[in-house]
């Protein structure tokens, strides 16, 4: 029971956040590909799918991160970095997280299926680019929104270009909430040599979360425009864009627990667009 609790913290169960930042863009987009009728089984598949990767996702990030890890003062402490749990073991627990999630989709088309190879590639690789990319929180969006195309491959065996027009969506809104996690850890990346967005933007880090922000908003908006969205969609936005300007206030004084706090608290953001979604096409 010891070693499946430290497994628990190894994945982050015990956090869902991350789940949840790369649900409801997958959930928005079987939304919209699907016309606002998605099938259980798709639900189902995509909302399991989505929590095992997460789950995989952080195994490998605390495998690749295990030498630097220590150096943080947030993750000090976790499993792997702490000596608790070995290496490999964070590698197994990885791997069967990414196979019992290939599984899922074995009942869905072959895009669908190819699609997954590329987002496991990028989800794997994503811990390496700190090492050497200048905003790798954009690498961390496609891996994040990667959902997006596979959901709308599932549905119609075909990626239209409004599925890649969310995908850059994702980005900004990535490049946003994950650089208010990295003005958290700067002072210890900086020591450390990783390559982060809030090291990157430097003074301007503020302003480059809003602009983000804003970036994503006006995309998602489009990609609304395009599918003759009603009102409650562009509602949704809105909401979401009130609660960034709530983020401002927690991020202007660039405190590490502000920050931390304002990067949690974008659950509500994709939540909100998600919403406005599903009660515009219930409202049809």
């Amino acid at each position: 029971m010891q070693r499946l609790a430290l497994y628990h913290k190894l994945i982050r169960l015990d956090k869902p956040i991350g789940i949840l930042l790369l649900l409801w863009p997958t959930l928005a987009a079987l939304w919209l590909a699907s016309g606002g009728i998605p099938t259980w089984h798709l639900l189902l598949i995509f909302t399991l799918g989505t929590a095992l990767m997460r789950s995989a996702g952080c195994a490998i990030n605390d495998f690749a991160d295990r030498d630097f890890d220590k150096f943080v003062q947030r993750t000090a402490e976790r499993p792997l970095t702490s000596g608790k749990i070995k290496s490999w073991e964070a590698v197994m627990v990885a791997v069967i997280l990414a196979l019992v999630s290939f599984a899922l989709i074995l009942p869905l088309n072959a895009l669908t299926k190819q699609l997954s190879v590329v987002a496991v590639i990028v989800a794997g690789s994503y811990p390496y680019f700190k090492r050497f990319f200048a905003i790798p929180q954009a690498y961390l969006g496609i891996a994040f929104g990667f959902g997006i195309p596979m959901a709308y491959a599932a549905v119609g065996n075909s990626v239209p270009a409004i599925a890649w027009y969310l995908l850059v969506a994702n980005i900004f809104w990535a490049i946003a909430y994950d650089t208010e996690y990295a003005m958290v850890d700067r002072e210890d990346d900086l020591k450390i040599g990783i390559k982060t967005s809030a090291i990157t933007f430097g003074r301007f880090d503020v302003l480059a979360v809003m602009c983000s922000y804003v970036l994503s908003f006006a995309i998602t908006a489009y990609c609304g425009y395009l599918v003759g969205a009603g009102l409650a969609y562009f509602i949704g936005i809105a909401i979401a864009a009130a609660i960034s300007v709530y983020h401002y206030q927690l991020i202007k004084a660039r405190e590490r627990m502000s920050c931390f706090a304002a990067f949690r608290h974008n659950n509500w953001i994709g939540a909100a667009i998600f919403a406005g979604i599903v009660v515009d096409f219930a409202l049809r």
